[in-house]
């Protein structure tokens, strides 16, 4: 039996460490990496990888992706006094391109999973309570996904601002039951908008 040589079956295991990808996948992504790219691609791949694992990080206020310490989003001073807390940097980017939602953003990067070994010391929520207070927040709008997880998160951080005088709302779900925010298209994401509630 013929076996690949181990380099080449580094870079299958290496296309397998990505969500969704077995390895038939893995292993058609790599025969088709050394087939049909040539050598100039295959740099300007790895040295594309290489620059974002190197410069990308999380903002220091919202903690959303970015290549600076303060994304340009924290930066814009024309935003409402609006905090939508959302599970990551995909949910941002699906919501600014609704262009319906004007406020600020506070990603959480990730979601309370007790199952998973994540707590709430786990996430995005060591100085959320310091930034509504400095930042003048008005309302709060949850828009964690509607998975157990996501609801869990809701409800703690719910909790969490009992003590605050702001508006607490959850996002309306046009969305089906266990839904990623990410994969929603633009009308049924202006719909959860608009459908929010108080909570």
């Amino acid at each position: 039996m013929i076996k690949y040589p181990d380099c080449f079956k580094e870079l299958i295991e290496c296309f397998e460490m990505y969500p969704g990808i077995g390895p038939k996948t893995a292993e058609r992504l790599a025969f088709f990496t050394l087939i049909q790219l040539d050598q100039e691609s295959v740099q300007k791949f790895s040295y594309a990888l290489t620059q974002a694992k190197e410069k990308m990080k999380t903002c220091t206020i919202c903690g959303m992706l970015t290549d600076q310490d303060c994304c340009d989003l924290c930066k814009d001073t024309t935003r409402e006094k609006k905090l939508m807390i959302v599970e990551n940097t995909k949910d941002v980017i699906a919501f600014e391109k609704t262009n319906t939602f004007h406020g600020k953003y506070h990603v959480l990067n990730g979601v309370i999973s007790p199952l998973n070994g994540k707590g709430p010391e786990d996430i995005h929520l060591d100085h959320l309570l310091e930034r509504i207070e400095k930042e003048k927040i008005e309302e709060i709008i949850l828009a964690t996904s509607s998975t157990i997880e996501g609801e869990m998160t809701a409800l703690y951080i719910k909790k969490m601002l009992e003590e605050k005088q702001v508006k607490v709302f959850r996002i309306g779900y046009g969305l089906p039951a266990g839904a990623d925010i990410e994969y929603a298209d633009e009308i049924t994401l202006i719909k959860a908008l608009e459908g929010k509630k108080e909570f």
